[in-house]
């Protein structure tokens, strides 16, 4: 296994203890699960930055990379659920989406990476997940439900720029 895939894994071990701590509603301990988040969300731009630098591109890493994205995501999103910060039905919807997209991933006989939609998402919802997860006063209330909806939106129109068929040259 590449260093990039055992990066990629790497995300993984963080998931139980962010999930743990945001049971925890000590301001200590967000702080704690946001630091977790980052990291992780970090070593997601790392692991593809060196698997393009060292040329250690694998099959296993296009399919592992995005799958622990997801879990990542995916997460603390339903643990947020769970304690009322947001509601399950937005949740849903980026999970439709990205198993959709996953499923249709499946059937294609070259697996492509994220286009700037994709990007923009993954970012907005590493920016709402950060900002929910924050300890932050009440003011912040409706800015951190702003950019929850905003990545919400940018994954449905993410989805659907990836679902459209791309036009070839002639």
């Amino acid at each position: 296994m590449t260093l990039p895939n055992w990066i990629t894994f790497s995300r993984l071990l963080g998931i139980p203890f962010l999930l743990y701590g945001l049971y925890n509603p000590t301001n200590q301990a967000k702080w704690i699960c946001l630091t977790i988040f980052l990291i992780a969300a970090l070593t997601d731009w790392l692991d593809g930055y060196l698997a393009r630098k060292l040329n250690q591109i694998s099959e296993l890493g296009k399919f592992l990379d995005p799958l622990v994205d997801k879990l990542l995501v995916l997460a603390p999103l339903l643990v947020l659920v769970e304690l009322g910060k947001i509601p399950a039905w937005a949740v849903f919807i980026i999970l439709a989406r990205e198993l959709a997209i996953a499923g249709w991933r499946v059937n294609q006989t070259t697996i492509s990476g994220a286009n700037i939609w994709g990007k923009l998402k993954t970012v907005s919802q590493i920016i709402a997940i950060s900002l929910l997860i924050a300890p932050l006063s009440p003011i912040w209330q409706t800015p951190v439900l702003i950019s929850f909806w905003i990545s919400v939106i940018l994954t449905i129109l993410s989805g659907i720029i990836y679902l459209i068929p791309q036009k070839t040259k002639d």
